[in-house]
């Protein structure tokens, strides 16, 4: 009998990691895919993107709704709650036998928990990592720990998890779903993006992402000035930026942005979302990536070219080196861009091999959730003592 696999995708950027493995579930004899929509697939202040899964090709089984317009500590916290309930739901009218999630949104956490709690085994990506300014650290430990397979991008995150109790023999190491994503996908040329995008790209460009520091109160918007201060600088460069994710102050940063493209039309413009294709032949183009996205630590250095990382969001990552920190500052920020830009660090990044990558993720992950899924899972976990 064939076993159904729920994947659940709360973002575009989520979604992009996932798509190889997405492809190779719906391919396989043994699976029946069933995807889930949820966060911000289904907000057209995010663009509505479940529209894109759907046009490649995907069915969605159900669509979770969550998302408030209150973007506060407490609407999010209202959000987890709306999720667990209709997550329950969902999960209770396809009986799934795994449940894929990836990464640590407060979307992925309500999926986990009603998962958990209907005794449904979870298979989670990319867990022992850190981001030690957002409360995704807290939630991703948390998934962990309601998780029967952990797949992880670097040994050293393996070693975290065992240290956290979980069994050995069910933490393996893949490399990231990003990065073989890049390898997979045909990446546009600078006509077509031009035709697409309607923007210039004979000009050199950076393409920005900035993301709420989401456990440091009310530093939003004064970290998002200090960044645009310092890009001020930059006349000569073409600023692409990308908006930010559903957090807390997400929507202060938005606004703020939306404000300097305005009044710079000749230098900045601002996309709500590029997806996967877009966004990754911007990257191969651009002279830099700035801001602090995780995809400037994992998927960028794969291009080869420089990421300036602000601030504390990334704090704990393994960082290739191709990527320099600095702080939400707008003197350090600026000297951080000048130093990326540099010949002399162009020339460094085209010499670095990334971390991140270590093969074929997607055959990884589902050749061992395979194996598992052919013998009874037992979800009672002991604590693995080191």
């Amino acid at each position: 009998m064939k076993k159904k696999i729920c994947v659940v995708t709360g973002s575009r950027a989520e979604y992009g990691l996932l798509e190889p493995l997405l492809k190779l579930v719906k391919s396989d004899g043994d699976f029946i895919l069933q995807l889930v929509a949820t966060g911000m697939h289904l907000s057209p202040l995010f663009g509505s993107t479940y529209k894109e899964i759907e046009a490649a090709g995907f069915t969605l089984q159900a669509k979770v709704d969550l998302l408030s317009a209150d973007d506060s500590l407490v609407g999010v916290s209202k959000s987890i709650g709306r999720g667990i309930a209709r997550f329950a739901d969902v999960f209770e009218r396809l009986r799934p036998d795994m449940v894929v999630l990836l990464g640590d949104r407060f979307e992925i956490f309500s999926a986990a928990v009603a998962a958990y709690i209907c005794r449904i085994p979870v298979s989670h990506l990319y867990g022992g990592e850190s981001t030690e300014g957002a409360f995704d650290e807290g939630l991703r430990h948390s998934i962990t720990k309601m998780s029967f397979l952990h797949f992880v991008s670097q040994e050293a995150y393996r070693r975290k998890i065992i240290q956290m109790g979980e069994d050995p023999n069910r933490v393996f190491v893949t490399g990231a779903l990003g990065v073989e994503n890049i390898k997979g996908i045909k990446l546009w040329d600078k006509k077509k993006l031009e035709d697409d995008l309607k923007v210039d790209l004979n000009k050199e460009f950076v393409l920005v992402t900035f993301h709420p520091v989401t456990l440091e109160s009310n530093s939003a918007g004064l970290q998002m000035k200090q960044l645009l201060t310092a890009l001020d600088a930059f006349r000569n460069i073409i600023k692409i930026f990308t908006m930010p994710n559903a957090d807390t102050g997400g929507a202060e940063i938005r606004g703020m942005i939306s404000a300097y493209v305005n009044k710079r039309k000749d230098d900045a413009c601002v996309f709500t979302s590029l997806g996967a294709v877009r966004y990754l032949s911007l990257v191969s183009k651009a002279k830099a990536v700035i801001g602090n996205s995780s995809s400037g630590i994992i998927e960028v250095p794969s291009f080869k070219i420089p990421t300036v990382n602000i601030g504390d969001r990334q704090k704990g990552r393994i960082k290739p080196h191709s990527v320099i920190d600095c702080k939400p500052v707008a003197g350090e920020i600026k000297k951080a861009i000048d130093m990326a830009l540099s010949a002399r660090f162009q020339s460094r990044c085209r010499r670095i091999k990334n971390p991140y990558d270590k093969g074929k993720a997607s055959g990884k992950i589902l050749r061992e959730i395979k194996s598992q899924l052919s013998r009874r899972i037992d979800l009672k976990k002991e604590f693995y003592s080191l």
